[in-house]
């Protein structure tokens, strides 16, 4: 039977952190015990599925090769399990031990820790964003130091064994009942004592600086969409695997166009004459200029729908479109002689009644309605 993946059988996302991993198998392990479940096959099968899981992503290496490759990853040598009557002490020993400082098992030897996962806000055009682009970006963040090799110890010497836990990382303390680890205070749980620190990184293994990157922007992006850059996050300690680094996209206003998923929209204003007696337009889209036919008595707010003028989404689909809202505008700043033309346009509206107003007379109507409807009721 296939395994479940470990970051399901924990209840934690992928990008969790070394802490949320250790509090969820805490949470499992407390109430899957066999010691506190005894006779119980189910249980024992969840805790023994739990501590699997925690053993490889609680390891930076071991989570590092499971996230590439999966199970089959860290099937050689990941030391799974440990059988259902373990040490109910060890159960504390593992979970328990960042309460009082600690930084991972014992057995595991010198600890390794995964580098910090980076974000960046990247910003974009709506045309970029739409028809893709590749961007250089400048991050700051920790890298290996080039001088020490990574060791943090100067050059012609290397780490050396703490002499206090022996390499271990954690020192153990019996309290009662309970046999407590704790982050060993001599190496602070890296198993290593640097006696001569390397002087460009001062014993770190890294140094922080800012380094330029090229994203490859995919066509269809939108704001809230992110890009994975692997390995791009900062450098790990103890030879760790880096973190990965996340760009975040958002896309600014555009002056013409407002995007809806695929969809765009507009807004074009035309003339009195044009909404009347119809005629042709040139309205933009992102691919260049297009005509737009306007039919005779057009009113405002009409949507005019420009098939395939919209935006491929990133995530497949059919291309959307592009939706003109024609506005009617006023005219402004009129001269005498245009005055006088537009009341004697006016007339010839009153002359021929409900023809040439429709919407104006119904809504009319409906006001005197409302108001003969409001006089008998007050009248009664």
């Amino acid at each position: 039977m296939s395994k479940r993946d470990y970051y399901e059988v924990l209840c934690v996302e992928r990008t969790a952190s070394e802490i949320e991993i250790k509090k969820a198998y805490r949470r499992l392990a407390m109430k899957h015990h066999p010691d506190r479940n005894p006779n119980d096959t189910e249980a024992e099968a969840k805790f023994k599925e739990a501590k699997e899981a925690y053993e490889v992503l609680s390891d930076a290496q071991k989570r590092a090769a499971y996230d590439q490759f999966g199970h089959a990853g860290v099937e050689q040598g990941a030391g799974m399990g440990g059988g259902p009557g373990g040490n109910f002490s060890d159960i504390f020993g593992d979970v328990f031990g960042d309460i009082f400082g600690g930084g991972g098992g014992g057995r595991r030897g010198e600890r390794v820790y995964r580098g910090a996962d980076l974000q960046y806000n990247l910003e974009l055009s709506l045309e970029d964003a739409v028809h893709g682009k590749t961007v250089k970006i400048r991050v700051p963040t920790y890298v290996k130091c080039n001088k020490c090799n990574g060791s943090g110890a100067k050059q012609g010497s290397s780490p050396e064994t703490c002499s206090t836990c022996h390499g271990v990382g954690q020192v153990r303390m019996q309290q009662g009942f309970f046999s407590l680890q704790q982050t060993c205070p001599t190496c602070h749980g890296t198993g290593k004592v640097i006696k001569d620190p390397c002087d460009a990184c001062h014993g770190e293994g890294r140094i922080q600086e800012h380094k330029t990157l090229s994203v490859k922007v995919p066509a269809g992006v939108d704001t809230g969409d992110r890009i994975r850059l692997s390995n791009e996050g900062e450098a790990g300690q103890n030879g760790g695997p880096p973190g990965d680094l996340y760009v975040h996209v958002h896309v600014k206003p555009h002056d013409i166009f407002t995007r809806e998923g695929s969809d765009l929209y507009c807004e074009v204003p035309i003339n009195i004459a044009t909404a009347a007696l119809g005629g042709t337009l040139e309205v933009p889209t992102l691919d260049g200029r297009i005509t737009l036919k306007v039919p005779p008595e057009t009113q405002s707010g009409k949507l005019f729908r420009l098939r395939n003028k919209g935006v491929s989404s990133v995530r497949g689909g059919v291309q959307g479109d592009l939706l003109c809202r024609v506005i009617v505008e006023t005219p402004v700043k009129l001269n005498a002689r245009q005055k006088e033309l537009l009341q004697e346009f006016q007339a010839t509206l009153e002359e021929g009644g409900k023809n040439h107003s429709p919407k104006a007379h119904s809504w009319l109507d409906g006001v005197k309605k409302f108001f003969d409807d409001m006089k008998q009721n007050i009248g009664s």
